[in-house]
């Protein structure tokens, strides 16, 4: 089976049997741990969250939520729907434990997204990850942004801002540091109007690419001070392709996109260390990027996540996965 086509034929199979009385409830005890984390003022059930791009649309929170996850972040929601890159754009790299993706944001869009969170699970902390339309140029791309950080902000717990992603053309550009000061800067502008109104803030991250510089890596971390934003995700997805088992040839036939999975543990893990020492620890971060065991999961919290976030560590470890790094207590 194709693997787009796999994982919404798993995801729907799963919507349907959690349909059936109790199997949800038997689910749940099987696998959900109980393992409190407070992190930028917000109660976590636990420290394992499902990264972006999973659950786009959050069409399957509730049964996530009874796999055990703490936290799920959904999108990236773009303001208008998208039908993302030509199919195929998935595949799997069994060999290596990792996947390559150019699914190109494609979502349903913030206005039907938004009324699917209405009905969100209460107990589950969800974050909104935002991005831009393919048709928006850079120079308009702050607009989409405030757009779907305007219509999320009643709905999700926090928000990721997502300039990293390699799917959508020129996207990366705006981790430079002049647009990216733009677009963090407008967002904090706009939640300090919601705080005024009564609102309670939502905490601002921002994701970064596993391909930075140290240079780059520099800029972000003089942009989230200077900016104020709350923290970071890193990292994304990687356009490298160095170092993987599977045959180059096997590779270069499934085509660009950002590769994901087991290989990216080392780097993602090396940057997240960087950011935490070169801040001073004063830069909170969650951890995603190749986390496959709880070994792995251990290793992004001695770096200094204050969360662990999983995708194809999922999909080839299954909830089991999910269960042990539930139980890593986090001492930062």
């Amino acid at each position: 089976m194709p693997a787009e086509t796999a994982h919404y034929f798993s995801l729907n199979t799963y919507q349907i049997l959690c349909k059936i009385p109790f199997v949800r409830q038997i689910v749940s005890s099987i696998f959900k741990v109980k393992n409190p984390v407070q992190f930028l003022g917000l109660n976590f059930y636990n420290p394992i969250g499902l990264a972006a791009g999973f659950d786009k649309n959050a069409k399957y929170l509730k049964e996530l939520s009874s796999l055990g996850f703490g936290f799920v972040e959904i999108g990236t929601v773009t303001p208008l729907p998208q039908s993302g890159n030509d199919k195929p754009r998935l595949f799997r790299l069994p060999k290596d434990e990792c996947i390559i993706n150019r699914m190109g944001f494609n979502n349903d869009g913030l206005e039907v997204i938004k009324q699917r969170l209405v009905n969100r699970p209460a107990d589950l902390i969800v974050g909104g990850n935002i991005g831009k339309n393919k048709v928006t140029p850079n120079e308009n791309a702050k607009d989409d942004y405030l757009k779907c950080f305007v219509g999320l902000y009643q709905l999700v717990d926090y928000f990721v801002v997502n300039v990293s992603s390699p799917n959508t053309p020129n996207l990366r550009e705006l981790q430079d540091k002049k647009p990216l000061s733009e677009i963090l800067l407008a967002l904090m502008e706009e939640r300090k109007n919601f705080i005024a109104k009564g609102n309670i803030q939502k905490p601002i991250l921002l994701k970064i690419a596993p391909d930075l510089t140290q240079s780059q890596l520099d800029d972000v971390i003089e942009i989230v001070q200077s900016t104020g934003i709350d923290g970071l995700v890193a990292t994304n997805t990687t356009i490298s392709r160095d170092n993987l088992v599977t045959a180059k040839t096997e590779v270069e036939q499934m085509g660009a996109g950002g590769l994901s999975g087991k290989i990216l543990s080392e780097k993602s893990t090396e940057i997240l260390a960087y950011i935490k020492q070169k801040s001073n620890n004063q830069i909170p971060v969650i951890g995603v990027g190749g986390i496959h065991s709880a070994q792995t999961g251990q290793e992004k919290i001695n770096a200094g996540a204050s969360l662990i976030q999983i995708y194809t560590g999922f999909i080839y470890g299954g909830p089991s996965l999910i269960k042990q790094l539930a139980k890593l207590k986090i001492s930062n």
